[in-house]
């Protein structure tokens, strides 16, 4: 069973963005989309700080978010990426096999992925992943670069009425795109 260290701290940062903006979403009563916690039990506690230095996962977390924008559901993962080539090491196969049955549902999933070298945002949609992924298993090359990212699904931070990353304008293009 894999075990939590200072590695369940990566990200943190843009999880909290994307909180905030799915907070605002909120107030504005555009989506309600919420953070689904990976449950975890602790092995070591820091009796001073009472903060949780070991622990493992109890069971396999599947999407990072769930909720629903005006009526369409939507899950997404949220990822950091340091450099310009993503590891698909980093996306699960159960995270892609629950993906994959949201949208067999008629829901939304994609990947926020941010580009902390690029300082950019990145809506990765489940069907480009999908590519990415069927590549890797074909034995191809297990990540992908930035360049064959489409640059339409950037997102610009931040956005109108104070939201951190206004990602509501990117399922719009992905939902365009299916029709």
């Amino acid at each position: 069973m894999p075990t939590w260290k200072s590695r369940g701290l990566r990200g943190s940062t843009l999880e909290e963005l994307i909180n905030r903006s799915n907070e605002r979403y909120q107030e504005l009563g555009l989506a309600l989309i919420q953070k689904i916690p990976t449950p975890i039990t602790p092995i070591n506690i820091d009796k001073q700080t009472r903060h949780i230095t070991l622990a493992y996962f109890d069971q396999k977390s599947t999407v990072d978010y769930i909720g629903v924008v005006q009526g369409i559901p939507v899950c997404f993962d949220a990822k950091e990426c340091a450099t310009t080539t993503f590891a698909l090491e980093n996306i699960h196969p159960h995270q892609v096999a629950f993906m994959q049955d949201f949208e067999k549902q008629d829901g939304v999933a994609f990947f926020l992925i941010y580009f902390t070298s690029l300082n950019e945002f990145y809506y990765l949609p489940y069907r480009k992943l999908i590519e990415f992924w069927e590549r890797a298993e074909d034995g191809g090359r297990k990540s992908f670069r930035h360049d064959e990212l489409d640059i339409s699904y950037t997102i610009h931070s931040p956005g109108e009425s104070g939201i951190l990353i206004p990602f509501l304008d990117t399922i719009q293009k992905d939902l365009e795109e299916r029709e």
